[in-house]
């Protein structure tokens, strides 16, 4: 999974690299490169990249508890 999201975010590099350059160059579909990369990275990269580091339900440690919550259960 590691190395997939690696490949991933290089994929999403060298496509940003691309729309940039495209951009410089006024290329009619640079606008569309860059907008795809964004998708690119908002629907397939971000979700793939949330999964992995959540999957094993580390985050616990960083939530914090109300402790008056607590007692009000009680």
């Amino acid at each position: 999974m590691k190395t997939l999201l690696k490949i991933l975010f290089i994929i999403f590099l060298l496509w940003m690299i691309t729309g940039a350059y495209l951009l410089n160059t006024e290329h009619p579909k640079s606008q569309i490169v860059m907008g795809l990369g964004v998708m690119y990275m908002s629907f397939i990269l971000m979700p793939i990249f949330i999964y992995y580091r959540y999957k094993d339900g580390k985050y616990k440690k960083y939530v914090m508890e109300n402790k008056d919550k607590k007692k009000a259960d009680n």
